[in-house]
């Protein structure tokens, strides 16, 4: 696994996105900590998959920039860029029917290329053990010859971290990954996602998981940052009062952290 030392830093300076003359996000700099679980919440329409986006080079910010590195984004290729982050979508398709092996297996893309015909056959090998060892680790290897299609919810977003592991990513980008997932394969996945070490970011809605699991919130509103750093010092009963519009009670658990109950409108 990567350490710090080797994790290349993500930070945005001054970031913004516009539509037409409809800003959907300004003003974001942030920088986010390598090997830390940094999780992005806000309510609805904050921004916060567009701040994902960005990060993830997949839109090309209004305003501002994106730093790998030391390198702006914008000009890092996609293959290059493939090779140190791997984004996790919200809601994962295949438009063609896959077995989970097969899934698994684009994550090597971004790896393909710039091998002579001599060392052919240690690339696969080398390949054919990353992914292996991505399904293992995500639980999905008993799967392998599993249709994509006959997955279930949970079974298809261990299967698409499982991808993301192939591309053996020093960062690793999650869209809502506990969409639609009962509350075990919630906790299942991001347990899953914070034993791998790697630098996160996760967009989230719920602030119980955000709570449980993140060392590090970025707080959107309307566009806007209004908060970030450590969970401990983000996440408070004024802060959740004046940008979410509910009341609650923040208590510390030695094993989770800091979590809610009796949250009241």
């Amino acid at each position: 696994m990567m350490t710090a030392e080797t994790t290349a830093a993500l930070r945005a300076e001054n970031l913004g996105w516009r539509v037409d003359e409809t800003t959907i996000l300004s003003g974001v700099s942030v920088a986010i900590r390598p090997q830390a679980m940094t999780m992005v919440i806000g309510l609805n329409g904050s921004g916060k998959t567009t701040l994902l986006h960005l990060l993830a080079g997949l839109r090309k910010p209004s305003t501002g920039r994106v730093l790998l590195g030391e390198q702006d984004l914008v000009e890092t290729g996609p293959k290059e860029r493939s090779r140190i982050m791997a984004l996790l979508e919200q809601t994962p398709s295949a438009h063609v029917e896959l077995t989970v092996r097969d899934v698994v297996q684009l994550g090597r893309i971004p790896h393909l290329g710039g091998w002579g015909v001599g060392n052919l056959g240690r690339r696969r090998s080398r390949d054919e053990g990353v992914v292996e060892e991505a399904m293992a680790s995500t639980g999905v290897a008993d799967l392998a010859q599993r249709a994509w299609s006959s997955l279930s919810g949970g079974e298809r977003q261990r299967v698409q971290l499982a991808r993301a592991l192939a591309q053996e990513p020093q960062i690793l980008l999650l869209d809502e990954p506990t969409n639609h997932l009962d509350l075990r394969h919630q906790i299942d996945l991001l347990e899953r996602v914070r034993g791998l070490g790697l630098t996160s970011v996760t967009v989230i809605h719920d602030l119980d998981l955000a709570a449980a699991y993140a060392d590090d919130l970025i707080v959107l509103d309307s566009g806007q940052m209004v908060a970030a750093g450590p969970t401990s010092d983000v996440l408070t009963p004024d802060l959740v009062r004046e940008h979410f519009g509910v009341n609650g009670e923040v208590w510390s658990d030695s094993r989770r952290g800091f979590t809610w109950r009796g949250l009241q409108p």
